[in-house]
């Protein structure tokens, strides 16, 4: 293989990648770091750049201030089942739309869009009234059912199944004797790996860092999600900064193992349908 020589526009491209590669990587590292260190420490001028060894004393404090525990397994309880519940009504939704002829279809499809166009907090009195007259304020039905099916998540379905999914393959199991549900179930459902990989990743993630919905709904200390619970412990005057540090950087660990084996998924399910033999 001949060796190319590195020009002057190589060497600056590579010093750009590198540079916003440092700047996306340092916060993660900081926090991690930050973890291990006491509230004294983090405030040193310069800060510390490698690990200390305060990390248990941190969740030691962690725990003594809050239900830590419990506010993560109430943060995986929801996230997966919103994550569940969007992949199922979504694929459905999105099939319906893509596949079948009904009335007021487009009318239909052009308010799922709409309300993609709306600010969240726009939702967050009416999301509370509606709750309230549920009388589901401070229950965790209140975090997964509101977005059980997401305007993104069926307009990712539609797409994906209008383009990938040949209708002949749909006629072909009609001929076979299948119901329009085993259609569903057995023929398209193993098909959508990709773009289910997409929405299911980027469901978990939303859920998982949503903050205004607990904020909304949510009383006891013991119901709160992890961003609720964290952003609970911060106060003017006597804020354990290390403590919050390890809480963070624990609530981190789940998205980055998410994100790392399902990364390549994401790309795939992106890009689907961009580039065609």
């Amino acid at each position: 293989m001949r060796r190319r020589d590195l020009g002057p526009g190589s060497v600056a491209a590579w010093a750009l990648v590198g540079a916003g590669a440092l700047l996306l990587v340092a916060p993660f590292w900081f926090t991690f770091v930050f973890a291990t260190h006491g509230r004294a420490a983090i405030f040193n001028s310069p800060p510390p750049v490698w690990f200390g060894s305060a990390l248990l004393t941190n969740i030691d404090l962690l725990t003594e201030r809050l239900p830590f525990w419990r506010n993560l397994g109430m943060s995986v309880y929801v996230a997966v089942l919103t994550t569940a519940l969007n992949l199922l009504l979504c694929a459905l939704a999105g099939y319906a739309f893509a596949v079948y002829e009904f009335r007021f279809k487009k009318p239909l499809f052009a308010v799922v869009l709409g309300s993609m166009m709306l600010p969240s907090f726009l939702n967050m009195i009416p999301s509370f009234m509606v709750m309230d007259v549920l009388g589901w304020i401070d229950e965790p039905r209140a975090l997964y059912v509101p977005a059980a099916a997401s305007a993104l998540g069926i307009f990712m379905m539609r797409q994906y199944i209008g383009s990938a999914i040949p209708k002949d393959l749909l006629d072909a199991a009609r001929m076979d004797g299948c119901n329009e549900f085993r259609i569903f179930w057995s023929v398209v459902l193993p098909l959508l790996g990709p773009a289910l990989g997409t929405l299911g990743l980027i469901t978990f993630i939303a859920s998982w860092n949503n903050f205004m919905a607990p904020l909304v709904v949510m009383r006891s200390v013991e119901h709160y999600t992890l961003p609720l619970a964290l952003r609970s412990m911060q106060s003017p005057n006597n804020t354990e900064w290390g403590a919050l540090m390890a809480g963070s950087a624990i609530a981190m660990l789940p998205l980055l193992v998410a994100f790392f084996f399902s990364a390549r998924r994401l790309v795939a399910g992106l890009t689907s349908g961009a580039v065609r033999g």
